[in-house]
């Protein structure tokens, strides 16, 4: 049997993060499993997963339990567990060198400053693994970055990521259904 997909977007844990820039996976993963039904229930590592079907094919979509800077050992235990090939992982994340709603899907590379991705690639031992950033957008580093990252977004700015969101699922959905590349033209 093909080994299934895996969507796993990272987050903090805890009602206090729910609605922070740094919890935009967390949000997408969410989405997903409202869209196609199923729910999370406790994983055999550090993760929820929530196993789901779209496009025949098999999917986890999972939340990393751990905080986001060590979000590597709950991907590292979903991938050995499910035994997820590269191409079959789907790693969604906020990004603060976007413009806040821009999406920007990826085959592989560098974590881009991003220290969840930075652990997962560690972790993983490579980079070659789809992602999905979506851009928490900020014009000026502000003098306290993680400050900005762990902050809910202002009202104004609330259109914005709610509309990111749908089109982080629609990206999501075309990588499943019509490959890496046909996502990347549609949503990059």
């Amino acid at each position: 049997m093909d080994s299934p997909y895996a969507v796993v977007g990272l987050g903090n844990p805890g009602r206090e993060y729910a609605a922070t820039r740094h919890n935009l996976g967390y949000r997408v993963a969410d989405l997903l499993i409202q869209r196609w039904g199923g729910a999370f229930t406790g994983g055999r590592g550090e993760y929820l997963a929530a196993p789901a079907r779209f496009a025949d094919r098999r999917v986890i979509v999972a939340k990393p339990t751990t905080w986001m800077n060590e979000s590597g050992f709950a991907v590292q235990g979903l991938v050995s567990f499910y035994r997820i090939e590269s191409e079959r992982l789907l790693i969604v994340i906020d990004d603060v060198n976007l413009p806040l709603g821009r999406l920007r899907l990826r085959g592989g590379g560098s974590d881009g400053g991003h220290r969840g991705l930075e652990h997962v690639i560690y972790q993983l031992g490579r980079d070659d693994f789809p992602r999905l950033r979506i851009g928490i957008g900020v014009q000026e580093p502000p003098p306290d970055l993680r400050g900005y990252v762990l902050a809910p977004f202002r009202a104004e700015e609330n259109p914005i990521v709610e509309q990111s969101l749908v089109e982080a699922v629609e990206a999501v959905e075309t990588w499943l259904d019509e490959g890496l590349d046909e996502a990347m033209n549609r949503f990059n």
